[in-house]
């Protein structure tokens, strides 16, 4: 009887066909069968659907055999972990997979934009971390203090329009402290409100208020640093958290990193700030300004040349540029590749590789023929 059932078993059957066949209770056949399977080595069959039973060998199982099973097996079960444990998309386009037309394209270093019309992300959907990747926890942490305290700022939350109802648009220009230095940038700046048809003298007909403190150069090893710029602006007795305020600032930071962080808390105030960030740049409140030098004219000089349907147009250049190039570090890969579209006759950029106390330790092939240009 026991080998009847052991090879009704063999043959495929189940418990319950056996004890049918034979007239057997299942729970007679379901002994037999596990006295018999306890002198069974393991097999793994139908691993497709991870269904692991015992069965019959042949033979003794060789060393060999046993390797390769158990290899397979650990190789499969970490398959599962890995799948399980990465999330794939099942439905849309990933942004960074696929373009609007469905192809694939390359990584890209910064950020792609579905529409370059969209406006600027909301605060709580962006990732801090992405941007500044060099930065240490220490320099992030004072970042935070000071940038992005009122980053949820906008105009109609952290500006008092009842201050520009009385008088209109005037600007207050505070005096200038005894002992500060202002460089020649910040002081034509200054001068050019002066001179225009909103100052005024009176702060409290202004609308606007903009420092006599200069804030133009915040990178700690250049000689225009204004030190303990904190408890300045603190003590400022119209500052009330730099609501309706304004500031002005080209630089921020030092190398290679050049966070933006300016050494003080802005609180409320408005950023009129060059090569600032789409994270730090609050829409509709802050000021995107272009780098200019300290030779920029304070007032206008001739009038456009370039009018409506003037093609070519009166003017030589179509694209000047000139500038440090920057061999390592934020910016370089793409100042180093500016001489790709310099052709010195109607797009003209001259980079200096003069960058740094070690420029020289990093200066490639370009650099002599690129300072002598700049020269």
């Amino acid at each position: 009887m026991r080998k009847k059932v052991i090879e009704i078993y063999q043959s495929g059957k189940g418990y319950k066909a056996i004890s049918k066949a034979l007239g057997l209770l299942r729970t007679t056949v379901r002994a037999i069968i596990y006295k018999w399977l306890r002198g069974v080595p393991y097999k793994i069959v139908n691993v497709s659907v991870i269904y692991v039973r015992r069965a019959r060998l042949s033979g003794p199982m060789q060393a060999k055999k046993r390797y390769l099973v158990s290899l397979f097996t650990s190789a499969f079960l970490l398959l599962l972990f890995y799948l399980a444990g990465v999330p794939v998309s099942t439905g849309g386009k990933s942004r960074h997979e696929r373009s609007r037309h469905g192809h694939r394209r390359s990584e890209q270093p910064w950020p792609h934009f579905s529409d370059p019309l969209n406006s600027f992300s909301p605060w709580d959907q962006t990732d801090p971390e992405e941007y500044n990747i060099h930065t240490s926890p220490r320099q992030k942490r004072e970042v935070h203090a000071s940038v992005y305290k009122g980053k949820r700022c906008r105009m109609d939350s952290c500006f008092d329009f009842s201050l520009c109802r009385p008088n209109g648009f005037k600007v207050y220009v505070y005096p200038q402290q005894k002992g500060e230095k202002i460089s020649e940038s910040y002081q034509n700046i200054l001068a050019t409100i002066e001179t225009s048809r909103f100052y005024t003298s009176d702060p409290s007909q202004a609308c606007i208020f903009v420092l006599s403190l200069d804030t133009l150069d915040r990178d700690q090893l250049s000689p225009h640093y204004v030190h303990n710029l904190r408890a300045k602006v603190q003590s400022l007795p119209l500052w009330n958290d730099g609501r309706n305020h304004l500031i002005f600032n080209l630089y921020s930071g030092t190398w290679p990193d050049y966070t933006e962080d300016l050494g003080f808390d802005i609180g409320q105030a408005m950023l009129a700030k060059a090569s600032i960030s789409t994270e730090t740049f609050r829409p509709r409140f802050d000021v995107s300004i272009p780098l200019f030098p300290k030779e920029h004219p304070k007032t206008g000089g001739e009038r456009g040349f370039l009018k409506y349907n003037t093609i070519p147009p009166f003017r030589k250049y179509m694209l000047v540029f000139k500038g440090k190039r920057y061999l390592t570090g934020i910016g370089s890969d793409t100042r180093n590749a500016l001489y790709h579209v310099h052709n010195a006759e109607d797009v003209v950029l001259l980079t200096t590789c003069k960058h740094g106390k070690d420029w020289q330790k990093h200066k490639d092939a370009r650099c002599d023929r690129d300072n002598a240009e700049y020269d």
